[in-house]
């Protein structure tokens, strides 16, 4: 769980969690040795960027797709995060509102799965 520390108080949840920093990213090059972990920027290979003006990763869930070990080119950066506008997409990954995610993480447990149906 990461959060931007501007944008949120400190969570009351069971899940392991930290604040975002200004340079957070999370690298989603197939070359880079640290694909689908995180990583500084600025970072040698693609990485996106988590601190965000949008708000859409105020907060993060990590989910943990492609990550045990990664496979490079099956997916990277997956995270359940804050929805953006009504008729946007995300890039891949999972987005509720805000209020919702505060929801989810107050009676989630580490070792919770994500089911999509």
């Amino acid at each position: 769980l990461l959060l931007r520390p501007d944008r949120n108080p400190a969570p009351e949840t069971a899940l392991p969690w930290r604040w975002l920093r200004v340079n957070d990213g999370w690298s989603d090059a197939a070359a880079d040795p640290a694909y689908n972990r995180p990583v500084t920027h600025p970072h040698a290979y693609s990485a996106e960027h988590l601190w965000r003006d949008d708000g859409l990763y105020d907060l993060i869930i990590v989910l943990g797709h492609n990550d045990h070990p990664p496979v490079a080119g099956m997916g990277s950066a997956i995270f359940l995060h804050c929805r953006p506008e009504l008729g946007s997409a995300t890039q891949g990954c999972i987005a509720i509102a805000k209020s919702d995610l505060w929801s989810l993480i107050a009676s989630a447990q580490p070792g919770d799965m994500v089911t999509i149906d």
